[in-house]
């Protein structure tokens, strides 16, 4: 990506995190859910039993009774004290706070960004505890996106998913659940799980999911300066890596669409490129006018 001639984003914070303890929050009525939608219910366990490992007290999820509390600071750093990764994905996010305001502009509104945390390994968010576990991921309740960059490390050495377009790309999906959040979709989707099967909360978590892939893609085709050549293959590459059904088969299981909570490697593919080609977030309709 040209990132060179990009303005960082002023809404940022960096969380210290480090003080033993439990941690407080938005407890167990936040954060279970979080973690189910998008990793479903194995999700769930595999944190826990991370926790348990780590000498964590997975009561602490409870909030407000786990033994004290994790002490969480929360700084605002100077440009020049932060990582190299940290000021690549406040580049990003910079870029997509200007190609936003323009679309909403465009309709009259205006766009309100959201906070970018930076934690190490783990923190806390107005959904609960935030965990290196848990990957990138935006919180509704404080409109905040939570970012150990020790996840594009991952991405690289895991998934095989090297470059900065990653960076970006998983950047600006967290940014389009913001866009979800703001514009109401999100909680349409919601209240619409309530009112399904397990099965069928799954399918739509997956068409949000989709659409904010498609919204990273939009973001993309917007900044007409971003795009070098080799982008849209390292972009790609890691929408096929983090598809639901990669991850089961190198988890040694057996793809099963019905657990999907993010969708297959070509959905994912399929929404980004669809964000890419048009630019136009009217065509990240993924729910058919469903909901």
């Amino acid at each position: 990506m040209r990132l060179d001639d990009e303005q960082e984003s002023s809404h940022f914070e960096v969380q210290d995190g480090r003080g033993g303890g439990g941690f407080g929050g938005g407890g167990l009525g936040m954060l279970l859910p979080l973690i189910g939608s998008r990793f479903g219910c194995g999700g769930i366990v595999v944190v826990l039993v991370i926790m348990v490992v780590m000498g964590m007290n997975p009561l602490s999820l409870l909030g407000g009774g786990g033994g004290g509390g994790q002490q969480v600071q929360t700084e605002r750093p100077s440009l020049s004290e932060l990582t190299d990764v940290q000021r690549t994905s406040l580049k990003v996010l910079g870029s997509t706070e200007r190609r936003w305001a323009d679309i909403f502009r465009a309709q009259g509104q205006t766009y309100q960004p959201p906070t970018l945390v930076f934690y190490s390994q783990n923190g806390q968010s107005g959904c609960g505890a935030a965990m290196s576990a848990m990957g990138p991921f935006y919180c509704p309740a404080d409109q905040r996106i939570y970012l150990d960059t020790d996840f594009f490390r991952e991405m690289e050495t895991r998934f095989n998913a090297p470059g900065d377009f990653p960076i970006g790309y998983i950047i600006a999906h967290e940014v389009g659940h913001h866009i979800q959040t703001i514009t109401g979709e999100a909680d349409r989707i919601r209240k619409a799980q309530q009112r399904v099967s397990e099965a069928q909360g799954n399918a739509l978590q997956v068409k949000m999911e989709l659409q904010a892939d498609c919204y990273a893609g939009v973001w993309a085709a917007r900044d007409e300066n971003l795009m070098e050549p080799g982008d849209l293959e390292e972009g790609m590459r890691a929408a096929e890596a983090i598809g639901d059904d990669t991850l089961q088969k190198a988890a040694g299981r057996r793809p099963v669409p019905e657990s999907f909570t993010h969708g297959s490697s070509a959905q994912r593919m399929e929404w980004l490129r669809k964000g890419l080609s048009t630019g136009d977030p009217a065509q990240c309709d993924t729910f058919g006018g469903a909901i």
